[in-house]
């Protein structure tokens, strides 16, 4: 586990967001700080996805606030986000089909100039998942799920980011592989990467995380230390299926 400051990286204030004419998110507050593994847990349809499109302005928020280093991102795009240090490994993974692993990686360094370190990150990328280093110059778009989901990793990882958003990483991965992605969210972690990781499995997501949020019908209903959360009744009961 990282050593956490008090200083709080990403801050959401209020947040209301319409989606398909539905009101998805409706009045919505959390902030993570930097150091800190937090995760969002809910069930399907809670909101928890929506935020995240909110917070990287893929959806306008109708109110609230969202602030980043200490200022209003509400509305930036995802590129001046990135810049800033904000990246997102959304659901779906969203890979390059028709480019290499190692092209998708390179994109993830597209806002760098600094080529020397760029093949450091990529080494150190190709460390963290083994696997990406022996299928370099395969195309993304014939790999398995589960190694799509590997490669959107750690093409956020070579923006460098300062917060990793993380949205439903696990999604209809095989076991095997979940366990492995899990392992890896821990890692980044621990190399002092800020993570709010967005997942379904909320028996995964509070095990690896330092503080948890409750998330239903569009608002935070409880937050907590995650290893208290785990052992909290009515989190088993309505969110561990125990």
């Amino acid at each position: 586990m990282t050593m956490q400051s008090n200083t709080v990286l990403l801050k959401v204030s209020g947040l209301k967001v319409a989606y398909g004419g539905i009101q998805a998110v409706k009045g919505a507050d959390f902030e993570v700080r930097e150091g800190e593994l937090v995760t969002l847990i809910g069930s399907n349809g809670a909101g928890k996805t929506t935020t995240m499109k909110a917070i990287t302005g893929s959806l306008a928020a109708a109110a609230g606030t969202i602030e980043y280093l200490g200022q209003n991102i509400a509305g930036k795009g995802a590129w001046d986000l990135v810049k800033q240090g904000l990246a997102m490994v959304p659901e779906g993974r969203g890979v390059f089909a028709r480019m290499t692993i190692t092209e998708n990686l390179q994109m993830g360094a597209y806002i760098r100039r600094d080529k020397a370190e760029i093949a450091n990150d990529m080494d150190k990328v190709f460390g963290i998942f083994p696997r990406l280093k022996e299928r370099k110059d395969q195309l993304a778009g014939t790999m398995s799920g589960g190694e799509q989901q590997m490669l959107a990793m750690g093409r956020a990882l070579m923006s460098r980011p300062k917060v990793l958003l993380l949205d439903e990483p696990s999604m209809g991965l095989s076991p095997i592989m979940v366990a492995k992605i899990f392992e890896v969210v821990r890692d980044v972690s621990a190399q002092g990467v800020t993570v709010l990781l967005v997942e379904q499995n909320a028996k995964l997501a509070l095990q690896a995380a330092d503080r948890g949020y409750v998330m239903d019908s569009g608002i935070i209903t409880m937050s907590g230390n995650a290893k208290e959360m785990l052992n909290d009744p009515k989190v088993r009961e309505a969110y561990l299926g125990e």
